[in-house]
């Protein structure tokens, strides 16, 4: 943690440090959403980028902690919740993974 002090110890270099960061977030962001309509973690490498840009920026960090209570409350709705919310929430995770797939063996084809 010694360098990460002298970074911050002067302006230029917390600024090189954000500059750093916002380009890292964005490339990571970038990846997830090139691989969404493919078969893959595309979300999870989008909130991972969210995540990175989440370390140096206040705007990152709230919309990081939107994301996780929103993916927590979808969870606890379809833990909880009665047989026709598991199956309706089934049947739409399988729509769109299938329309994902759909769509990947198009652009390949």
């Amino acid at each position: 943690m010694r360098w990460r002090e002298r970074l911050y110890a002067t302006r230029a270099g917390r600024f090189g440090v954000k500059i750093v960061v916002a380009l890292m977030g964005t490339l990571v962001i970038a990846v997830g959403v090139v691989l969404l309509p493919l078969p893959g973690p595309g979300w999870v490498i989008i909130l991972g980028g969210l995540a990175i840009l989440a370390m140096e920026f206040h705007w990152a960090r709230r919309l990081l902690t939107f994301t996780r209570r929103q993916l927590l409350r979808w969870t606890r709705l379809v833990r909880e919740g009665s047989w026709l919310v598991r199956i309706v929430s089934v049947g739409g995770l399988l729509l769109v993974v299938g329309a994902a797939l759909l769509l990947s063996l198009r652009m390949l084809a």
